[in-house]
């Protein structure tokens, strides 16, 4: 059984929980967001608290109207209710842009106009080179090294400019260590030492919008109150780059819980990219509500 998040602030004093869900409409929704979005929705109605929807649509290139207008249409299959006004990320640019500034001004970013392409011909030349934790090979700083003027000569030959965090330099401005409260399926809350080392220089402003997933999921939790983020194990590692984000822009630390993936019959993740069942087909299929509920092993 999960163990309940503790719902005080600093003074110890009882605060209603804010969770939110947030899918990007950039396909449909599968079983492993139906299970992330009714653990959050769940555990809201059992605090008192509120549920959020939010849509991350900061990826314009792949958002889709039919695929924002099939998430509503799924959560209110599955008997979950939001508030409104949703928001959506792509309204929000402007708040992005200014967490960008703050991070600027304190010395930290630094423009890059590398392509992944250009990337990965870098590090193949180099022997067992790092990988985050999603995969790709840790910016090789490129960009951060070059003179003055040669990235000059760059960013002036109308090459799009993405923004990196200087992570050395990030580090360094910490006031200390930095990390989180975790509770788990059987746990109380345990302290994790956030390790955002290991996501080398990350890009916080890409080259088609002054944002990047990283910064516009902390700015958004912060602007939306929320307390406790509920999501799945894919994104454990991400806490750590988001908890020193928030450290750096001076933004509160939510309570996170991880949850268990659910996975297909080979024992990989669900996801949009390799095709999992989507729930809208399901529903076509005649599966119920109950149904979906019982694989999941929800009460």
């Amino acid at each position: 059984m999960q163990s309940e998040f503790p719902q005080t602030n600093n003074n110890g004093v009882h605060v209603a929980p804010v969770v939110r869900f947030a899918p990007s409409p950039n396909g449909y929704l599968h079983l492993g967001h139906a299970y992330s979005a009714l653990r959050n929705y769940e555990f809201a109605r059992r605090h008192g608290g509120r549920f959020l929807l939010r849509i991350e649509d900061i990826d314009m290139g792949r958002a889709r109207p039919e695929f924002e207008q099939a998430i509503y249409e799924d959560l209110a299959w599955l008997g979950i209710e939001w508030e409104t006004p949703v928001l959506r990320q792509s309204e929000y640019f402007g708040a992005y842009a200014i967490a960008l500034e703050k991070l600027n001004a304190l010395g930290l970013l630094y423009s890059c106009t590398c392509t992944r392409n250009e990337i990965l011909e870098e590090v193949k030349l180099r022997e067992e080179w790092p990988r985050d934790p999603d995969g790709a090979p840790i910016y090789p700083g490129t960009c951060r090294d070059a003179s003055a003027s040669s990235l000059l000569r760059q960013i002036t030959s109308d090459k799009p400019v993405a923004q990196r965090l200087n992570m050395t330099q990030a580090i360094g401005a910490l006031q200390g260590p930095v990390g989180w409260i975790e509770y788990g399926e059987q746990e109380d809350g345990r302290s994790v030492s956030a390790q955002p080392s290991i996501w080398g220089d990350v890009v916080v402003g890409r080259k088609d919008v002054p944002g990047s997933y990283h910064i516009a999921v902390v700015v958004d939790d912060a602007e939306q109150g929320v307390t406790d983020v509920i999501r799945g194990m894919d994104l454990f590692e991400a806490t750590s780059l988001h908890r020193l984000l928030q450290e750096l822009l001076n933004l509160p630390a939510p309570v996170y819980h991880h949850h268990r993936l659910i996975t297909d019959e080979h024992e990989r993740k669900l996801s949009k990219s390799a095709g999992s069942p989507a729930l809208r087909d399901l529903r076509a299929q005649g599966v119920t509500v109950a149904d979906i509920r019982a694989q999941l092993e929800l009460s």
